[in-house]
């Protein structure tokens, strides 16, 4: 009925629209099946993009030619540059969005491509012949084929919802779990297991007292995600900060007793980094406060999210203690937090392409490869789009590699490690993380989006600006000198050491309290340049000049590490007749089958040692 696909996507959360778009894009006829259309690039939990390391791959995500970045932008309410007071490396950029405004454009973005069918429905199995996908089965009762199929199930599969000491079925509220799914995948030898994740209150904004909390302005200067044409924001909304406090806590713990958290009915592991609120209480209990973050959900809604109060006690309990937190008083909530079990598979049995290893051109992608956010779900259908498309069509894989990339970091850390508990990506994760700063996102990546036709001409001219333009702002720097007499009332006002001599621009602005800003102020010929520039073509050379070492460090060590990266695993080798490797190390080499030695040389419970004798086996 529905005619032979290239490309089934099933789930359009942020993984599966970004999937669906990718492929689509590539030139692969896309069906995105989702149980509900009205629910699109749903923000299912908090009503933002980016923060830290997160900002990093939403930008990684625009550069390659992916959605999230342009979507983001033109649903943002507020604009903010985290941690500007450290370097550059950790500069994370983050939007709080309008949840119904970024839905409907990812929506419309998808709508706008020909090549991207929808169908409305629940798929409760999957078509498999001598181990190759054939499609997918649904709760109509149809079966669907295609090349490739993509799982991106979210938190639907045998989705379970506490509130207090009851349990709905559901993979969100007020929607239906996915059943069928999971067992299909068991039958075919697929391990699966269990995850929780949970959401706090929404209140009615109307009955908050803003006067008694803290201010959160967006940056004076707002910038944004997408290196496209996108416009950053004119005006933005605020976000407040409140704290609860010893009553609220006490609240808290009335209810206890009939958590699911401590009464034994959740018995699944949840974000490490994003604990309930009971959860901080019970752990932290020295700590007399818990910072909330009060987070509008649009430009034109009264609804609020309450960042930091996550919590699956009874509802009751939920409006009782959150009414205890200064602002809060008379707070009116619309509906009650909630956590929420659901199955994942673990991701050690996928390729680096995100490919399932037991059933070819089948791909997974988001929260059912144990991972939790936005922005890791969404680069994970990116990938695995690009790799289904160039899959079926004979083409060579699409890998990024830890020096690359966030992304490339997050898929090998899975694929190499797995993951007991929801996977979040942080800064520390990435070993080269001066090298992939989220500024030069485009330097790194938008030549290979262009490459797979995912991103356009004018995408790439702007990015070779940049790079000619930093160029040329790094050679007057360097070249330009300022004498005493111009540069020295400067450096004074700022407490830096005065010069006797002449000196180099590029001398001046490597000093950790002088900024790009105030060498435009002393040099009328480079800021003659800098004007004929862009702007983040002026910061590329400030970050430049600054972290010149560090950035030269890394790039040699990343080049010693791609050596052993560069060294492939043959797939037949039987590591059961390399004796001399430990017994712990052949059973997980046998498990995660590396692709090369570097992959090799990551995996828990493989030592250098095993390493050394791999490479003897393999003949270097």
């Amino acid at each position: 009925m529905l005619g032979f696909y290239d490309v089934i996507v099933v789930g359009a959360g942020h993984a599966g629209c970004e999937a669906a778009n990718a492929a689509a894009k590539m030139g692969s006829k896309v069906l995105l099946v989702t149980m509900n259309m009205n629910t699109i690039a749903q923000m299912s939990c908090n009503p933002a993009m980016g923060g830290v390391a997160k900002g990093q791959i939403v930008r990684e995500i625009d550069a390659l030619g992916g959605g999230s970045g342009i979507v983001s932008d033109k649903s943002a309410i507020q604009f903010r540059m985290l941690n500007r007071s450290k370097g550059p490396a950790m500069w994370s950029p983050r939007t709080q969005n309008d949840r119904m405004l970024f839905a409907e454009e990812w929506r419309l973005l998808l709508e706008q491509n020909p090549n991207v069918d929808f169908w409305q429905d629940t798929c409760n199995g999957i078509i498999v012949e001598n181990n190759v996908i054939k499609g997918v089965k649904t709760s109509l009762g149809l079966e669907i084929y295609s090349k490739s199929v993509i799982l991106t199930n979210g938190t639907f599969l045998n989705g379970l919802i506490h509130i207090g000491e009851k349990q709905l079925g559901g993979g969100r509220a007020a929607e239906k779990a996915s059943v069928g799914i999971t067992e299909d995948l068991i039958s075919y030898g697929f391990v699966a297991g269990r995850m929780k994740t949970g959401t706090p209150p929404r209140v009615d904004g109307r009955s908050l007292n803003y006067d008694l909390m803290e201010e959160q302005l967006g940056d004076e200067n707002p910038s944004k995600f997408s290196f496209s044409d996108t416009l950053p924001l004119s005006k933005q909304r605020s976000c407040y900060i409140t704290y609860t406090n010893e009553l609220t806590h006490d609240l808290l713990r009335t209810g206890f007793d009939r958590s699911p958290m401590f009464n034994g009915s959740i018995q699944s592991t949840g974000p490490r980094y994003c604990p309930s609120i009971e959860d901080k209480i019970n752990r932290f209990a020295d700590r007399d406060r818990h910072q909330i973050f009060v987070e509008p959900e649009g430009w034109n809604t009264v609804e609020i999210y309450v960042n930091g109060f996550s919590t699956s006690l009874p509802e009751e309990v939920q409006l009782t203690s959150i009414r205890s937190i200064v602002g809060f008083e008379n707070a009116k909530m619309f509906r009650p937090g909630y956590a929420i079990e659901y199955d994942y598979f673990q991701p050690t049995q996928l390729t680096h392409t995100l490919e399932t290893k037991l059933i070819a051109n089948l791909y997974f992608a988001g929260q059912i490869n144990g991972t939790t956010g936005y922005e890791e779900a969404a680069c994970q259908g990116l990938m695995a789009g690009i790799n289904a498309h160039l899959k079926i069509n004979g083409e060579n894989p699409f890998i990024l590699k830890r020096s690359e990339a966030y992304i490339g970091v997050l898929i090998d850390d899975l694929i190499t490690k797995g993951t007991e508990e929801p996977y979040r990506m942080f800064t520390s994760r990435a070993e080269y993380r001066i090298l992939l700063r989220q500024d030069n996102a485009d330097i790194r990546l938008t030549a290979l989006g262009y490459a797979l036709g995912l991103n356009g001409e004018n995408e790439l001219v702007l990015m070779q600006q940049k790079i000619r333009e930093t160029t040329v702002l790094l050679d007057c720097l360097k070249k330009t000198g300022v004498t005493p007499d111009v540069v020295n009332p400067m450096l004074e006002e700022k407490g830096s050491a005065i010069l006797s001599q002449q000196v180099r621009l590029s001398s001046i602005l490597s000093r950790p309290h002088i900024s790009v800003k105030d060498i435009l102020a002393v040099s009328p010929s480079f800021a003659d340049l800098a004007n004929t520039c862009l702007t983040e073509s002026i910061e590329q050379a400030e970050i430049h000049i600054k972290y010149d070492g560090y950035i030269e460090r890394e790039e040699e060590h990343a080049l010693k590490l791609d050596r052993l990266e560069s060294l492939d695993i043959p797939s037949i080798i039987d590591y059961t007749q390399i004796k001399s490797i430990s017994i712990e190390a052949r059973q997980k080499l046998l498990q995660i089958k590396p692709r090369t030695i570097g992959q090799a040389s990551r995996i828990s419970g493989v030592s250098p040692s095993d390493v050394s004798v791999l490479l003897i086996h393999l003949g270097r």
